[in-house]
C-alpha cells in the first residue's frame, strides 16, 4: 500500500519547491502539479507531489495518518476518524439493491462492453 504525505509548499517553482511538513523542509518535485504559491497544500509520494489539496482535505489526512499512529500505540484514535465515525458505511452503486450497470450499447457481448457501462 502507498500512502501520500500532505505538505504545505513554502518556496519553489514549477520543478522544484520547498515543502514543510510538522517543522521539516524538503525538497518536492512539482513536475506533475506545476508551480503552487506558497501556501498550498500537495499530497506527495516519494519526493513528488502527486495533487494539490485543499485545506480540510489536507487536514483529514494529517488526521487519518495521527489516528494509525495512535492505534498503532494502542491509545485512543476514535476522534481523529470523526468523519468516518459520524456517518453510515455506503456501498457502491454497484451493490445497491435495484441498480446495476449495463453496457452503454446494450449489447453485453460487444468488446467495448466493460469500458463503457453506464448505471442504471
Amino acid at each position: 500500500m502507498c500512502i501520500g504525505i500532505p505538505m504545505r509548499v513554502v518556496t519553489g517553482d514549477e520543478c522544484v519547491a520547498r515543502c514543510e511538513r510538522h517543522g521539516t523542509i524538503s525538497s518536492v518535485s512539482m513536475m506533475l502539479v506545476g508551480a503552487q504559491p506558497p501556501g498550498t497544500y500537495l499530497l506527495t509520494h516519494l519526493g513528488s507531489a502527486i495533487r494539490v489539496l485543499d485545506g480540510d482535505e489536507a487536514q483529514a489526512i494529517n488526521d487519518a495518518l495521527a489516528g494509525l499512529a495512535e492505534a498503532v500505540e494502542g491509545r485512543s484514535f476514535e476522534a481523529l476518524f470523526a468523519d468516518l465515525i459520524a456517518r453510515e458505511p455506503e456501498l457502491p452503486a454497484h451493490l445497491r439493491e435495484g441498480e446495476r450497470i449495463v453496457p452503454a450499447s446494450g449489447n453485453q457481448n460487444s468488446s467495448n462492453s466493460k469500458r463503457a457501462s453506464r448505471l442504471v
